[in-house]
């Protein structure tokens, strides 16, 4: 088998400089790149489609589980990381192994060896080496069921990651499989689910209106009443979205009226 082409995504110095010690002395391994950051990180894999990562989890900007969603092929994966509470999201995303800082050269060759098996393994099986998307749907799934609110979203558009603070936007809208985000300066779509995002956006800030609409409650210029029972709310922008009958009387109440 070749060597495993290995990209280090990690933003202290002195743990990547760990890692290419102990790369050095492993010959199944070739480090094609490493990085300081997810968003660099992110263009390098595109760019080398390496075999293997090693992955800090708690980065700046952007965290190593955000960095794997903006992924198209996701290498297998080596976490590296100083905090064992995200060790069961890591294997939920069919991550090798998960090294806790500081780590061993043993351990550290332990876990490239379970690569060699698992690439081994699917080599005679005649499996794809990468993760497939529906892997990385699953692991979505299960992280949005328990994640905390957010302050931010990344918009990925070819090789270019947006970076949307939650606060600047103004409403989303659902377009088939994904959503139109709407900023006062632009507006970005991103493949996500509006049940989603309705779970994970700030709860005092955002509400959703209808099924095919989340708000920002400080974007409400005003509620109109048309027909019977139907209302509309005009935002700041002047665009207006419908309420459905069932989501009026909770907006009533979050907006205190």
């Amino acid at each position: 088998m070749n060597k495993l082409r290995t990209v280090i995504i990690e933003d202290e110095a002195p743990a990547r400089d760990l890692v290419k010690a102990y790369i050095k002395t492993n010959e199944n391994i070739e480090l094609v790149g490493e990085c300081q950051d997810g968003f660099t990180g992110v263009k390098t894999i595109m760019e080398t489609k390496p075999d293997l990562i090693f992955l800090d989890i708690q980065m700046p900007k952007l965290t190593g589980f955000e960095m794997i969603e903006l992924l198209d092929e996701v290498p297998e994966i080596i976490f590296t990381t100083a905090y064992d509470q995200f060790a069961i999201k890591a294997f939920e995303l069919s991550a090798v192994d998960y090294l806790m800082k500081p780590f061993s050269r043993d351990r550290f060759n332990e876990a490239v060896n379970k690569v060699l098996a698992r690439l081994e393994s699917r080599v005679e099986s005649a499996e794809k080496i990468r993760i497939t998307n529906k892997n990385i749907e699953n692991f979505t799934n299960l992280k949005r069921e328990s994640i905390e609110q957010i302050e931010r979203l990344f918009v990925k558009t070819g090789t270019k990651i947006d970076v949307v603070p939650v606060d600047t936007i103004i409403k989303i809208e659902a377009q088939d499989d994904y959503v139109e985000i709407y900023t006062a300066d632009k507006k970005y779509l991103k493949n996500d689910t509006m049940n989603y995002l309705e779970k994970v956006l700030p709860q005092k800030t955002f509400t959703r209106v209808h099924r095919s609409h989340i708000i920002n409650l400080n974007q409400i210029n005003k509620i109109e009443k048309y027909g019977k029972e139907s209302y509309v709310v005009i935002l700041k922008d002047g665009s207006t979205v419908n309420v459905s009958k069932s989501r009026i009387k909770e907006l009533k109440s979050q907006l205190g009226i």
